[in-house]
């Protein structure tokens, strides 16, 4: 919905300029599945040919932030020669933690790109490097730097696309070339990914599974972005069969690294589901605020009306105004209260709260915030507010010409 310009001028002279970040915290939510779900991805490594990535087409650009440390155990699975060259060639950007190089002694040093490069995988692990990644999670980019990657960003009947060609060039700039907008429950886009698969995996060095007729995909994400429906519209697809993935509305479903799931015959090629794996610390508030918009973490751990509060700031300043709409509301409004009460009367989530006065207990009837917050999120989340691109700011920054 579009208000005329003399309504909308006027709706936005009361608009917030920005929202205020200081003194909120997203929570941290980084259960103990998530811990182990990590340490197995990495012990599977040697049993895949590719990495599946699942992420929001409406946060294409946003990840759980933070750095990822190169241990020597996870380190010493890989030949140096995989680690050496997939790592570099990912775009990882060495920072010093210990030292003054980064280079041990005994290793063989070479220059790239303005660093000492250190061939042996033993050599990095005890230089102790952190690697700044590129990527939607860190905490799994050392498995997308080894393996053939695919980057899936799925719920694109959600996201405003009218710039996806800008999106894949942001992508691409950060060295994510081989980018499938895929929508899950309906199937769209997914025939995609198989052939794209098999074209990474048959253009690239396959190692100690050289000799192996079939191919093994790990599909990693952060929470709730479709993951386990991603597997199961691949086996409708390609083998006519139902779930093989239990799927739900919030995160943590997925708990455990699954054994070998089939999602087609011919080529013959198996995928491996994941839990969902946030960084351990979100530092970016706004970030954590897009990743909790869209269902990455528990909304009572970063709270309802916060949330609801940043996701009306969003919408008016983009001008997506679809829940003037959908809620019947007179117009556009800035102020969370107003339209959470305005939402709680049409939806009749009131409650009764005794008040005390001078001539005794008063019932009165409240609306109640917390559900208008909840039903305010939901309709979010399902569309009824028409597609939005929550990174429509970063994608601004870029400077890339408009499509």
């Amino acid at each position: 919905m579009r208000l005329s310009p003399r309504a909308l001028r006027a709706a936005r002279a009361a608009w917030r300029e920005g929202f205020p970040l200081q003194g909120r915290d997203v929570a941290r939510w980084f259960p103990g599945h998530m811990a182990k779900g990590l340490k197995k991805m990495q012990s599977s490594l040697k049993l895949v040919d590719c990495v599946i990535e699942v992420h929001d087409a409406r946060i294409s650009f946003h990840h759980a932030g933070g750095a990822l440390f190169l241990s020597q155990g996870s380190l010493a699975e890989a030949s140096a020669e995989e680690v050496a060259s997939s790592l570099w060639a990912s775009g990882g950007r060495p920072t010093h933690l210990q030292g003054s190089s980064w280079a041990p002694s005994g290793s063989d040093p070479q220059v790239l790109g303005g660093h000492r490069r250190c061939t042996s995988a033993a050599g990095m692990a005890g230089s102790g490097l952190v690697w700044q990644l590129l990527g939607r999670n860190p905490l799994f980019r050392e498995t997308l730097g080894l393996k053939p990657h695919l980057l899936v960003l799925n719920k694109m009947d959600l996201a405003d696309l009218t710039e996806q060609q800008k999106i894949e060039q942001h992508l691409a700039g950060e060295g994510l070339k081989h980018v499938i907008f895929t929508n899950c429950i309906k199937d769209e886009n997914v025939k995609q990914i198989i052939p794209k698969v098999t074209e990474l995996v048959g253009s690239s060095y396959r190692y100690h599974r050289a000799e192996n007729l079939d191919c093994c995909v790990l599909v990693v994400g952060i929470p709730n972005v479709g993951k386990s429906s991603l597997i199961n519209s691949l086996r409708r697809q390609h083998l006519r069969t139902g779930k093989a993935a239990r799927v739900g509305g919030e995160p943590g479903i997925t708990r455990a690294v699954m054994s070998r799931v089939q999602v087609c015959e011919r080529p013959l090629i198996f995928l491996m589901d994941t839990p969902g794996v946030l960084a351990p610390r979100i530092e970016s508030v706004e970030t954590g605020l897009k990743l909790a918009l869209c269902g990455t973490v528990l909304d009572h751990l970063v709270g309802e009306e916060t949330m609801a509060d940043y996701l009306l700031y969003t919408l008016n300043r983009h001008q997506l105004l679809g829940y003037v709409q959908h809620y019947g509301l007179d117009s556009a409004c800035d102020d969370i209260e107003h339209v959470l009460k305005r939402v709680a009367v049409r939806l009749g989530k009131t409650r009764k709260v005794k008040v005390l006065t001078g001539t005794g207990d008063v019932n009165v009837v409240q609306p109640n915030y917390s559900a208008a917050a909840c039903d305010f999120l939901r309709a979010f989340r399902s569309g009824c507010f028409g597609p939005v691109m929550l990174d429509r700011d970063v994608l601004r920054s870029t400077g890339l010409p408009s499509c």
